[in-house]
This record gives C-alpha cells, sequence and structure tokens, in this order.
C-alpha cells in the first residue's frame, strides 16, 4: 500500500513539473534538475586513502555535460544534428584547422585518414594495394591495422628512448620507389620529430598522417611557427575514448586544411556516398536530378551515388553533446596535465641510476597523455608493474610493444609483400620488455601523486 501511494505521489510530482508550461519551458525544467541531479550525485570523489586504487585514466565532467547530453537525448535526433555541427566546428576552431569530421572512435578516424589516401580522386598520389607506408610498430594498432587491411605494406623503423617516437634518423633508409606516406604516432602526448619528418615528405612527395590520438593540446614549433599537433601534416586524427584528453564516451576526429581530403574523408564515412548532404538534408548541391555519374543514368539521385567503398563511421548527436562541454574546459585538462606530468617528474628524478625517465621531443610542449617509464637493466619490469599493481596504482604497458611480435601477425610473420622492418628494432623490444606507463589525468591529485611515487621508489627497493 505504501508503495502504490509513493509511486501516486511521484507522479503528482512529475505532473506539476509540466503543468502549464510550454515545450521549451519544461525542457529548461528538466535540465535544472539534472544539474541539481549531477551536483548531487556525480563527482562525490572520497579522500584518498593510501591502497585506494588510482586508475591510469578517468572521466573529468561536471553537470555541463550531463546537461547537455539529456538535452540532446530530448531532441531525440540520434544521428548527427546540431551538436555535431557544433563540435566540428568548435574543435576546428581550437586546432586552427579549415576542415573536421566527427566520427565514432578514434580508431575509425585512423581507417578513414588512410583510406582518404585511397581514393582516385588523388590521381598519381593514390595509395593503391603494394604501395609502403612508413610508420612503427611501438604503438597502438589501429595506426598501422588500415594499413594492412587494405593491402598496403606498413614498412616498420625503430624509435628513439626515452622520447619514444619515430626515429626520423631512420626514415630516408626506409624509402623505395613504392613509398606513398608516413603514418605514425604522437607517443602519449610527445610530438615527434615534426621538423625532420615535414623535410623528409616534402622532399619525396609523400603523404603525413598524424595520429594525434594520445595528444591532443601538444605543440610542436617549427618554421619559427607553434602549431598544435595534428595539424603540421596533411591529416590529423583524435580519439574521445574515456581515458584520453577529452571525452565523447565513444568518438573520434579527422582534420584537416585540404577540401579534397575533406571531401573524400566525408564520403568514406557516410557509406561511400558522393552526396554532401547532412543527415535530414535534401538537394545541398542544388543538382540532385540533373547530373551523370559513371554509368548510371542522368539524373540518378545524387543521394544514392556512391564514388567509394565505405563505411557508416558518424558518430551521434549525443556524443558531440558531450564533446561541446569538453571542449570548454580542454584548456584546463591540458595544463592539468602538464602539471601532473612535472610532479611526477620531479619525485623520480634522483631515480636516474635505475630507471629512463621520459624527454619531451625538443621544439615541443606536449600535453602528456601518461608517464613513461623505463627500467634499467638490473631491474625487472615486470617486478615493479606486480608491486605497483597490488599497491592499487594501475599501469600500462606502451600498447602493442613491438606489434609484430603479436598473433595477428602469425600467419604473415616474415613475409616481406606483407610488411617489411628497417634495422633490428632494438629500441622497440626494449620497450617491449622494460617499459610501462602511469596516468597524469586531470582529475589526479597531488595526494594520488605522492603516493604513486612513493610507491615506485618502494617497488625498486623491494
Amino acid at each position: 500500500m505504501n508503495k502504490c501511494m509513493n509511486t501516486v505521489k511521484n507522479y503528482m510530482e512529475v505532473i506539476k513539473i509540466f503543468e502549464n508550461k510550454t515545450e521549451g519551458e519544461a525542457r529548461k525544467k528538466i535540465l535544472e534538475l539534472v544539474k541539481e541531479y549531477t551536483d548531487r550525485y556525480h563527482n562525490q570523489e572520497k579522500p584518498f586513502k593510501q591502497g585506494d586504487r588510482i586508475s591510469y585514466a578517468s572521466r573529468v565532467y561536471d553537470h555541463d555535460e550531463v546537461m547537455n547530453l539529456v538535452d540532446s537525448a530530448l531532441e531525440f535526433w540520434l544521428t548527427s544534428g546540431r551538436y555535431t555541427e557544433e563540435f566540428e566546428k568548435k574543435l576546428a576552431e581550437y586546432l586552427g584547422v579549415t576542415y573536421c569530421s566527427f566520427v565514432n572512435s578514434g580508431s575509425s578516424a585512423n581507417l578513414l585518414a588512410f583510406m582518404s589516401l585511397t581514393s582516385p580522386l588523388l590521381e598519381e598520389r593514390q595509395v593503391k594495394p603494394g604501395d609502403e607506408v612508413i610508420t612503427v610498430a611501438a604503438g597502438f594498432p589501429t595506426t598501422v591495422a588500415p594499413i594492412i587491411q587494405y593491402g598496403a605494406v606498413p614498412v616498420f623503423v625503430d624509435v628513439t628512448i626515452p622520447q619514444y617516437n619515430i626515429d626520423a634518423e631512420q626514415v630516408e633508409e626506409a624509402i623505395t620507389d613504392k613509398t606513398k606516406a608516413i603514418m605514425v604516432a604522437h607517443t602519449l602526448g610527445n610530438p615527434f620529430n615534426l621538423e625532420k619528418i615535414v623535410k623528409i615528405c616534402k622532399k619525396y612527395n609523400l603523404w603525413l598522417i598524424e595520429d594525434n590520438c594520445d595528444a591532443l593540446g601538444s605543440t610542436y614549433t617549427i618554421d619559427g611557427k607553434t602549431k598544435l599537433t595534428g595539424t603540421v601534416g596533411d591529416i590529423g586524427t583524435s580519439s574521445f575514448y574515456p581515458p584520453h584528453h577529452m571525452t565523447t564516451g565513444e568518438g573520434g576526429a579527422i582534420y584537416t586544411n585540404n577540401p579534397l581530403l575533406n571531401r573524400i574523408v566525408r564520403s568514406f564515412r557516410d557509406w561511400g556516398r558522393d552526396c554532401q548532404c547532412a543527415p535530414g538534408q535534401d538537394n545541398f548541391c542544388g543538382n540532385r536530378f540533373t547530373q551523370k555519374y559513371g554509368e548510371l543514368p542522368v539524373g540518378y539521385d545524387h543521394k544514392y551515388v556512391y564514388s567509394h567503398f565505405g563505411y557508416n563511421l558518424k558518430a551521434t548527436d549525443m556524443q558531440a553533446a558531450v564533446g561541446c562541454a569538453q571542449l570548454d574546459k580542454f584548456p584546463s585538462f591540458v595544463e592539468r596535465r602538464k602539471q601532473n606530468f612535472k610532479m611526477l617528474y620531479e619525485g623520480l628524478k634522483d631515480l636516474d641510476d635505475k630507471l629512463i625517465l621520459p624527454e619531451k621531443e625538443p621544439n615541443s610542449d606536449p600535453s602528456w597523455f601518461g608517464f613513461m617509464i623505463t627500467v634499467k637493466d638490473n631491474l625487472n619490469r615486470n617486478d615493479i608493474v606486480q608491486y605497483l599493481e597490488t599497491h592499487g596504482v594501475q599501469t600500462r604497458m606502451l600498447f602493442a610493444g613491438n606489434l609484430i611480435k603479436h598473433p595477428c601477425f602469425d600467419q604473415i610473420r616474415g613475409d616481406d609483400s606483407k610488411y617489411r622492418v628497417i634495422g633490428n628494432l632494438e629500441n622497440t623490444d626494449k620497450i617491449m620488455k622494460d617499459t610501462f606507463w602511469i596516468g597524469v589525468y586531470p582529475g589526479m591529485t597531488n595526494e594520488k601523486l605522492d603516493y604513486m611515487i612513493k610507491c615506485i621508489k618502494e617497488a625498486i627497493n623491494q
């Protein structure tokens, strides 16, 4: 009986919220309640105690993101809409680029960035099956996967320690008459040597894709100009998965200043179609039923003309709504990451006889994704990692370590027609054996940073 009465009471309270209100007034009231709910029940972090779990990364948000999310949900548009348009515009403005496309993940962003180079619209610069793309094996696999999946040939060069980026001195050795592009990531926020890589790309007429998924907010000074990473090459990509610099839940982006590449990216993202209409829009070009395409009859509906073998990799407007609020906070996220990195470095620099600490690339100002540590030969990484994990400090490897050692390469290992290796990847193998990293995300407190420093010192001295 009491349960039934409470249900009736709650229902009547809901009725009062909407009684005699317009749709706009009702929405405003709902969002006010969402703000109150979020402030009361979210982000109520308990005081840190030694031994509490310290994640390597986490979402940092407040009521702004939740209100945007609910606002979008109330419209129930679901696919790309007004928030997507706003997010793409705001991100492009932040980066200082002309074009930005929101997609459903950073991995999809890498896929689209590479696939855009395979378009026949690029004529003699089109990447074709069998063409070579220079990259590294020490990183995340989706930087490399699209190359192999398409039938191009990744050419792996080694990386440097303690920058953990592509060894620019090896790149020219890797170039052949089949080389068409360089596709490589800025490792954990640390920009690679853009000055040298850009010069090589210009010298040999190569495309440059910057996998910027771990480095949003990092800058690099080249030719006297300071630019955000991801905006120096032909195409940049970002990931907005929760551990990354900002989040939309799932989500990613591709950005460029090249109008043709932007057109191709949008086509591959949107089923491969030639039409540029936004969802719900018709006849943007004004020639929907007047043109001749391929062997189709004249006047065939342009909304269903396909210029590429594409995908559907769009994100939802609800994801974009979260991203719009995150972008407003993003500059403060970057500064906090830099502060957290500095605190860890200062706390561990007296261990340089036992640990190799990370160093930023010259001419750069990293927006750090994590704090990389390589143990020296007198230590065992697994002993240290297991000590940290059992004491509540979450750790991560540098992703694949050496990608060509993984089972996904079993059926192509040693086949020069599928991939090539320059040198012996000595540093890549060392990273696979001796390197790990811990978090610097902006929600990290000084107490947590101090505790991580303490645990690392204990792990080394155990």
